[in-house]
């Protein structure tokens, strides 16, 4: 049994482009190989000319040529009933393998005994033009292990390596997902995987030839269409109540709509001093925007609005509060300076809810059934906090998720115009993140519970951060959602400026920060 099991299905790729390939592999610094490959009857003679002669010159390699055209699934799935490796490596037949490509996956199992499904980051590569070298680019650093985001997108991709025992547990491609066959795979077998690795280290080239998805995704309408019914199929398995939508305009990109059950209560916990201010030219009382937008767009109905108040908020916003929010609202006096951490452990403390929000009052809630898609991630027990997607009244980017490293606290995309995708699709899918604002939060009651709520010790900044680091030292996800979408009048309840203990402070509690792992600085 060889270590590893390079697949193939081949399909008449350009006879240079194929010797490349061939090549990529054949220089492989790790030895344990085999390499199956099957023409699905190309067309040209010659690709099965350059299939023997590799076969010929390697015994590690084996052809299997298939008596008529059966498309990629049956291919890729008669290559895999022909394998005899430990691992699975997937392999297009116009592709590149870098060399150490599976000395490092090696290394990594080796790391991960436990590993059932691994994948590297990948970069794309052209074939040049008129004599010039081919060019590398579009990066793709990539997350860890992010499941929320392989449900938006096939974001793990190339290269992609799993067990074979797992393989054939899930039982290898499907038909009826053309396409999209590698992404409905990887989410069985990701469903099944007792540890799923990250290798972060560009170990594939992805080729760009004409009528490729890697050139053009929209080369392949059909899969996008595929991809949707994949990804609907891993939640129905799952039991997450949920449709899967086509991101408009971005093919191969998708967006969960999640549903709440009527009986989980959720609880909105805002703290106010009650200030007002223009907005869009119009003068507004802050929280009775926030609170009218967020029930206005709710798309749940079993809700209490905790408002936490400072001494001294005017009579006349109390009473607009009552007056929106009838008998879902609780009203708790704060008598001491201003301290938001305090704020919101208070808020929790008299609130009822087993899910809870946390929400700035300078906010306004552009997305209906923003709760359910705030809060509907919570559902699934290994997440503990969820994420909005955060605008400037100008419409740029405010929040699309925390980023820790480099010993600093970053806003990814801060400032970008809100039409932006990000990179690869970034802006585009729900994902995990390092950590999130509490300007928009939810968390699960048992979490905050069990973490210990918000440090009281950071008044002002950065204990959203200590938050989210708290969170997941506790194992448990923070997921950023791309479809719960809200205006961000930031800072404008209070002044702006951070002091330089609270920098200090943090990275005192937690060490040097060098997280990177779930979204790469852009």
């Amino acid at each position: 049994m060889p270590r590893f099991s390079v697949v193939t299905p081949v399909y008449d790729p350009p006879l240079d482009v194929l010797r490349d390939t061939i090549r990529s592999v054949r220089e492989q610094t790790f030895s344990d190989w085999e390499w199956v490959l099957v023409d699905d009857r190309s067309p040209t003679e010659e690709v099965r000319t350059v299939l023997r002669a590799a076969a010929a010159e390697d015994s590690r390699v084996v052809v299997v040529e298939r008596a008529e055209n059966g498309h990629i699934v049956a291919a890729s799935n008669d290559a895999l009933a022909v394998a005899t490796g430990e691992f699975l490596v997937f392999l297009d037949h116009d592709d590149l393998l870098v060399p150490r490509a599976l000395e490092r996956m090696d290394v990594a199992i080796t790391a991960h005994p436990e590993a059932d499904y691994l994948y590297s980051d990948e970069d794309k590569i052209d074939t040049g033009a008129d004599g010039e070298s081919p060019r590398f680019y579009d990066l793709f650093r990539k997350p860890d292990w992010s499941p929320e985001r392989l449900r938006g997108q096939m974001y793990t991709s190339h290269l992609s390596v799993v067990r074979r025992t797992v393989l054939d547990s899930v039982g290898g491609f499907r038909t009826g997902f053309e396409g999209s066959q590698d992404h409905d795979l990887i989410l069985r077998v990701s469903e099944a995987a007792r540890e799923v690795v990250h290798v972060p280290e560009v170990l594939y080239h992805w080729r760009i030839v004409p009528g490729s998805a890697a050139g053009d995704i929209d080369a392949k309408p059909y899969a996008a269409i595929a991809g949707a019914r994949a990804v609907q199929e891993s939640l129905d398995r799952q039991g997450i109540d949920a449709t899967v939508e086509h991101v408009p305009n971005a093919p191969g990109h998708y967006r969960i709509d999640r549903r709440l059950p009527a009986d989980r209560k959720v609880s909105i916990v805002i703290p106010t001093r009650g200030s007002g201010g223009l907005v869009w030219g119009q003068h507004r009382a802050f929280v009775v925007g926030t609170v009218t937008s967020a029930l206005a767009r709710a798309g749940h109905d079993n809700l209490e609005i905790v408002v936490v108040y400072d001494t001294g908020t005017p009579d006349t916003v109390l009473t607009q509060l009552r007056e929106i929010a009838g008998d879902r609202l609780t009203l708790v006096e704060y008598r001491s300076a201003f301290n938001f951490s305090e704020k919101i452990n208070v808020g929790v403390l008299h609130s009822t809810g087993d899910l809870v929000v946390a929400l700035n009052d300078d906010v306004e809630v552009i997305t209906d059934r923003w709760v359910p898609q705030l809060v509907g991630p919570l559902l699934e027990p290994d997440v503990g906090m969820t994420g909005a997607k955060l605008y400037f009244s100008d419409g740029t980017i405010q929040h699309a998720g925390h980023q820790y490293s480099d010993d600093q606290f970053y806003h990814p995309y801060l400032g970008i115009p809100g039409s932006s995708t990000g990179t690869l699709g970034d802006l585009l899918v729900n994902r995990e993140v390092s950590g999130v604002t509490a300007a928009c939060a939810g968390i699960r009651r048992d979490v905050f519970d069990a973490v210990g709520g918000f440090c009281e010790s950071l008044p002002i900044n950065f204990n959203d951060v200590d938050f989210s680091y708290k969170v997941r030292r506790a194992g448990f996800r923070i997921v950023w959602v791309a479809n719960c979408e809200l205006f961000h009048f930031e800072s404008r309840t209070r002044a702006k400026g951070i002091e330089p203990w609270e920098h200090l402070a943090t990275l005192e509690r937690w060490g040097r920060t060098d997280d990177d792992a779930y979204m790469p600085v852009p």
